[in-house]
């Protein structure tokens, strides 16, 4: 009962856009947009929920640290290595303060996430989604790999990627260019 109130409200909010799709048998422009709108909100979640120069200081102070115990180890240095080996709390107090920092917009964005998944993932139109790839993004792109994560069409060609793979290549693209716009470093 709760997952048909979520789907008819998603619907209701999603489903225009199967609608203003120019194909809207083959839906790629919706899995697009809804990827670009998904990883806009997990974009601002990490803009708006991370202290940025926190978690770059924290990130410089590790490197730091472990640039210091690779030369200690080179050199065979016991001392420094003793000094390193006391600061190793430290270090750890610091790792654990930065996946605090990285997991409070995961844990904002995770469950509507995943009710947008479920609504793509039911919606007949999206789930018959086939995105062909020029040929040689057949070996750039590993699409077999990507095959063996969902089913493809038999009629398929073996270049061609279904809405879950059209959605993490948009959803990888858009979150680059949004981290770029809101001057987010780092990786996803």
């Amino acid at each position: 009962m709760v997952l048909e109130v979520v789907y008819g409200a998603l619907n209701a909010v999603f489903g225009p856009f199967i609608a203003m799709d120019p194909n809207p048998q083959n839906p790629i422009l919706t899995v697009f947009l809804i990827s670009a709108i998904v990883a806009f909100i997990i974009t601002l979640a990490n803009k708006l929920l991370v202290d940025q120069e926190r978690l770059e200081e924290l990130k410089a102070e590790m490197q730091e640290f472990q640039q210091e115990m690779m030369e200690a180890r080179k050199k065979n240095d016991m001392q420094a290595l003793e000094e390193i080996q006391k600061k190793q709390m430290e270090f750890m107090d610091k790792q654990r303060e930065m996946m605090t920092m990285s997991f409070k917009p995961m844990i904002v964005t995770f469950v509507p996430i995943i009710l947008v998944f479920y609504w793509m993932g039911q919606e007949p139109h999206i789930v018959k989604t086939l995105v062909i790839l020029p040929q040689v993004a057949y070996y750039v792109l590993l699409v077999p790999l990507w095959h063996m994560f969902y089913g493809m069409p038999p009629n398929a060609p073996s270049y061609a990627i279904g809405w879950l793979g059209w959605y993490i290549l948009c959803s990888f693209a858009m979150s680059q260019i949004f981290r770029k716009f809101m001057g987010l470093k780092g990786g996803m």
